[in-house]
């Protein structure tokens, strides 16, 4: 049974909401189990950020799942990452489905087990008509990396010099057509960007909870939207002209 929560005001729900998932290996470490433990449970609470999504009226959600940098880690720790994605897609995609979460990637499908590919196509292709909730999975994604991307499919286009607007750019990113995210939240107490989103969360607001990814539950994303609605999004300008 949720908890019951005091109602936010639509005005102050943010559209996009932006995660990067960090703790699962500590998580597991403070109970005596490998990594891949912590990242099941992780991927495991995701389904409950998901439906809090969907409960608050949160529009997109977009979560760092794995990095351009990740492939660095233990060949053993990289294979688990990609068989928890694989399940986690044939036991999770009828619900969402039926949710009405839309599935989306971001970052560069090609370095991918062929047959994972093929699941992560065929996944988005089921939900793209989908409109409650979209979700995007930061897959083999780096923000300088996507930068890179985008600056060598402008070239290619054969766009000149004075045509380049950051319009254009976001036109060429991974995330076109996706509202840049308003409040991006980092679990575990770290205080990195950690090269997510680099181009997308100039004018985010952060927050960085101390608790662990496993453990951010629906309360805890609550909290999180609460302090959101606290906070004055300036944009550049001065309080006085907010108010005004």
């Amino acid at each position: 049974m949720n908890k019951e929560l005091a109602p936010l005001e639509s005005s102050q729900i943010p559209t996009h909401v932006a995660i990067i998932m960090d703790g699962n290996g500590r998580w597991a470490k403070q109970r005596g189990k490998p990594r891949l433990f912590g990242h099941r449970a992780g991927t495991q609470n995701l389904r409950n950020i998901i439906k809090a999504c969907v409960e608050f009226g949160v529009r997109y959600l977009t979560v760092y799942a794995f990095s351009t940098e990740n492939w660095s880690r233990p060949q053993e720790e990289v294979r688990g990452l990609m068989n928890i994605l694989s399940e986690a897609i044939e036991k999770e995609l009828p619900e969402l489905n039926r949710q009405g979460v839309r599935l989306r990637h971001i970052g560069r499908l090609e370095r991918l087990d062929p047959r994972l590919f093929k699941k992560i196509r065929a996944a988005m292709e089921l939900t793209k008509k989908n409109n409650r909730l979209d979700m995007c999975i930061a897959w083999n994604y780096g923000g300088r990396d996507e930068i890179i991307y985008a600056v060598e499919k402008i070239v290619a286009d054969g766009r000149k010099p004075e045509e380049i607007t950051e319009k254009l750019i976001s036109e060429y990113v991974f995330t076109t057509g996706i509202p840049d995210p308003d409040l991006v939240i980092r679990t575990s107490g770290e205080f990195r960007t950690s090269n997510f989103l680099l181009w997308q969360t100039a004018y985010s607001e952060w927050y960085f909870p101390t608790t662990y990814w496993p453990d951010f539950g629906r309360e805890a994303f609550y909290d999180a939207l609460v302090e959101y609605a606290s906070r004055e999004r300036r944009l550049g300008k001065t309080s006085d002209q907010i108010n005004s």
